[in-house]
């Protein structure tokens, strides 16, 4: 699908006064948060990002469940947490009140809490999250599908897909080999988690490379 037609589709989610979420989904690296972040720009202020990834755990806490070497997979977040900001984020607030989500700071690999600010939906009616298990039919992320008005999956061709992965591990500091060796190891195997929730979407976007 076109762009501006993905912009169109999530423009006519927007209701004013009333909050809907879109999800946006998909493997590591197919391009979720370009895509949102995109789309957020294009709405000319109807809609706030709000990234899944703000509810990694933290690094501490990864090493005290001995989970680092497996950052990213679903247990390695708190996905009760972003259910619950979620829901919180359907439900009406007096007016002027501000939600505050947390984000993921890629510099320090850590999580970072009340960094986002969402307004009430009579400012910003629609709040765009993106995340891996959006889709995820197991545990505490079963939940979330039931939270969003629409889902997208997004698809990228695997070759590609790999090699932004690799690329973006090693920009954030990791050697060449070791980025790659956690690209299969880790982020293919909850590639292959996050496919199985593909037909859970309402849309499936295959993004050109």
């Amino acid at each position: 699908m076109e762009p501006h037609r993905l912009v169109d589709r999530a423009r006519r989610l927007v209701v004013p006064g009333r909050r809907r979420v879109l999800g946006i989904a998909g493997p590591p690296g197919a391009g979720k948060s370009t895509l949102a972040a995109q789309l957020v720009d294009r709405l000319d202020g109807l809609a706030v990002l709000v990234p899944m990834d703000g509810f990694h755990l933290a690094g501490a806490e990864l090493e005290r469940l001995g989970r680092t070497e497996r950052k990213g997979a679903p247990d390695t977040f708190d996905a009760a947490g972003y259910a619950a900001l979620l829901t919180r984020l359907r439900t009406p607030q007096p007016p002027g009140a501000a939600v505050y989500a947390p984000a993921f700071d890629r510099a320090i690999e850590e999580p970072v809490a009340g960094s986002i600010a969402v307004p009430g939906p009579a400012d910003v009616p629609l709040v765009v999250t993106e995340g891996n298990y959006l889709l995820l039919d197991e545990g505490p992320w079963a939940g979330v599908r039931d939270l969003l008005d629409e889902a997208w999956y997004l698809e990228l061709d695997q070759d590609e897909r790999v090699r932004r992965l690799v690329d973006r591990h090693e920009r954030f500091g990791k050697p060449r080999a070791a980025a790659e060796r956690f690209v299969h190891r880790s982020d293919e195997a909850n590639a292959r988690l996050v496919a199985a929730g593909r037909h859970r979407a309402d849309l499936v976007v295959a993004l050109a490379r």
